[in-house]
Order: C-alpha cells, then structure tokens, then sequence
C-alpha cells in the first residue's frame, strides 16, 4: 500500500488529480446535507496578533490570501529560474509562448466582455476567463507523456508561466483597493531587506522566510492584494547563495510538494462548492455562466492558437522543432483549463456583495469550460501525438 501510494506522488499526473478530487468533494458537500458544516467550516473565524498588530480573516479568505500567497511565492521562483536558465532565458525560445500567451489573455477577456456587456454590473469578472491552470493542464498533458514531444512540454509551461505573471500584473493593476500608506512603507522596507538579503546571497532560507512573512503582512493590510507578497519574495531568493548553495532550487523543490498536494487542492476544496440549490433554468441562461464558459472554451484556444499561427506566418517567432500546429492546436484548447487561477481570480472580482448567485454561476462556469476543455485538449492532444509518433 505504501508502496503504491508513493507511486501515485511520483506521477506527472498526480496534481491534476488532486485537484479533481478536492472539487469534487467540494461540490458533494455543497450539495448534501453537510453543505451548512461545510460552509461554516470556511468561515470559521482565525486570528493571529502579534501586540498591537492582528490579522482577523475567515478560514477561507486565509486560504484564498495566505496559503495562495505561498503558492505565489513557488510561481515567483518558476519564472525567475525560467527566466534566469530556462525557456525564457533566449528571446527566440521566449517570444513564442510569450505571444501566445498574450493572445491567450486578451482574446477571452474579450469574448467575456462581448457576451456580458448586456449587463454592466459583470464588467469587473473580465480576467476570469484569462487564467491558466498550469498544474491541471501539466497534469493532463502527462497522461499522455510518452507520446508527447518534450518541446511541447516546454512550450505549454512557458506559455503557462507567462500567463501567470499576466494574472500578476492583472491583480496589481485592478484588483487592488483601499490602499494604506502606512502599511504600503512597511512593505517597501521589507523589500527593500529582501533585495539586500539577495543582493548579498545570503544562504539563509529562514531570514527570507521572516522577511517575507513581514512583507506579505504588510501588502495584506496595505490594500493591495497580498498574493503579490508572494510573487516578489520568489523573485529575490537568489540562484545561488554565498557558499555555492542552490538556494531557488532548493527552496523551489520544498515548496513543490506543498503546492501541488495541499496548497492548490485545500484551495479547490474551498472554492469549488457550488451548490445548485436555488438555481434554476432562467438563471443558467444568465450571459455570466456563457461569457466565462465560452471565455475558456473558444475565446482561450482562439487566443493561444489564434496569435501562435500569426506570429510564425509574419515571421516573428518560428515554431520549435518538433512540433505542428494541429499540436500547438491542442495545447490552446489546454490553456482552457482555468480551474483554480480562475476561481482566484472570480473571488477578486466578486466578493460576498455580489450575491450568492453571481458567485455560484462563476465559478459554475468556470469548472463547466475548464472540464470540456480538459477533455477536447486530451483527445485532440492524443490525436495528433499519434500521427506523429
């Protein structure tokens, strides 16, 4: 038994599954009986003061602001080490996913806006359908791992790690409110320590950790979304510390295990619970339910192939050796899958104020685009591996 189960961690697949299982639970809870233990369970209120300072949330919102903030933190050494050594270190390996990830951002956002703009009040859900759940579509890309091209592995996590610091830029830029001079000044010190503690490669993970613990503090009161705390201390662990240690490696691989196997499925768990008690026919022919479905469904796929095909025809970027457009093809219907990035991102833009049935019908549209395209880029995928393996 045991044996088997450090098999199942082992595999590529493995935190995909996670996450399918956690949502899944999720909206079993929301639908049975237990669904009023499950809802009190995310609104347990949790405190944490330290003297005069204290930080009051509901569980879910320390999930939603704190555990995803560590998790941001793993996307903030991701792309640094890409962009450092990896597939983002040469223009003519980076511009490629690059373009297709910026047409796989604006293409959906604008099939949202097309559709919802019936209805003003859904105008701030527009990068709900931007997202990338890179951890789902690597997952189901590794069901399929020994037909599919190691450059088409490269290519989909480039593409999907650009997108995430899309998703950065995005909550910085709209999703911040309410800001605090105080608490902002606080954070600027914090980094300012973090740059030091970098610039000297100091070897030390847990003065990084206390640093950053102060930083992301700091953000959370301050008014801009904390999970960029997380993006910024990622960003100052160094390659390698003073002594020849390869402290982004290391602290990249602690953090891995926590992400994939608890962070993203504790997350799914809290956010996936959509109970369809109270929904019925009129409200499903709601323009938000179809704006974030077709968003992921056609308007991703559209962008990410769509801007791929453009830029190698105009000569811009060339397709990497070993790979066809039917692949890259399937690889946009992928970049569908929003899942978890995309729940995030629905929890920014409608709160609590919102109502129940706005919150519901997001995050119905999101698991209802991100499972058909799970299931179309896994088919399609297979298709096209075969012909040419």
């Amino acid at each position: 038994m045991l044996q088997r189960i450090k098999r199942f961690f082992q595999l590529e697949s493995a935190g995909g599954i996670a996450l399918l299982c956690s949502a899944f639970i999720a909206m079993v809870f929301a639908n049975s009986p237990l669904n009023g233990a499950y809802h009190d369970f995310l609104n347990l209120p949790v405190s944490v003061r330290v003297g005069l300072f204290s930080i009051d949330k509901t569980l879910i919102h320390w999930i939603n602001d704190g555990f995803m903030a560590v998790f941001f933190v793993l996307v903030g050494l991701e792309v640094k080490r890409e962009l450092l050594e990896g597939s983002l270190s040469d223009y003519q390996q980076a511009i490629f996913p690059a373009i297709a990830a910026i047409g796989g951002m604006l293409i959906p956002a604008l099939v949202y806006l097309f559709i919802a703009r019936q209805d003003p009040t859904l105008a701030d859900g527009w990068a709900i359908p931007m997202a990338t759940d890179i951890a789902f579509a690597l997952g189901v890309m590794a069901l399929l791992s020994k037909q599919v091209p190691l450059s088409l592995k490269v290519f989909l996590l480039a593409l999907a790690i650009i997108d995430d610091l899309g998703a950065i830029v995005v909550i910085a830029l709209f999703f911040s409110q309410g800001l605090s001079v105080p608490a902002l000044i606080a954070a600027v010190v914090a980094i300012i320590l973090l740059f030091a503690l970098n610039r000297f490669k100091v070897a030390s993970l847990g003065a990084y950790m206390l640093v950053g613990t102060i930083l992301w503090a700091s953000v959370l009161k301050s008014g801009v979304h904390a999970t960029l705390a997380g993006v910024i201390i990622g960003f100052c662990i160094p390659l390698k510390a003073a002594n020849g240690k390869k402290l982004l490696e290391e602290f990249e691989h602690m953090l891995a295990p926590w992400a994939s196997f608890f962070i993203l499925p504790l997350f799914a768990f809290a956010n996936a619970g959509v109970s369809f008690d109270g929904l019925d026919f009129s409200m499903l022919s709601s323009p938000l339910l179809f704006a974030i479905t077709l968003g992921l469904l056609i308007g991703k796929p559209l962008g990410v192939f769509g801007f791929s095909y453009l830029a190698v025809k105009l000569g811009i970027a060339k397709l990497p050796q070993g790979i066809n457009f039917k692949q890259i093809f399937a690889v946009a219907m992928l970049c569908g899958i929003g899942f978890t990035m995309s729940m995030f991102l629905a929890s920014l833009a409608f709160d609590a104020a919102a109502g129940e049935s706005v919150n519901a019908l997001s995050r119905l549209g999101i698991l209802l685009g991100s499972t058909i395209s799970a299931l179309a880029g896994y088919y399609v995928l297979k298709q096209t591996t075969q012909i040419t393996n």
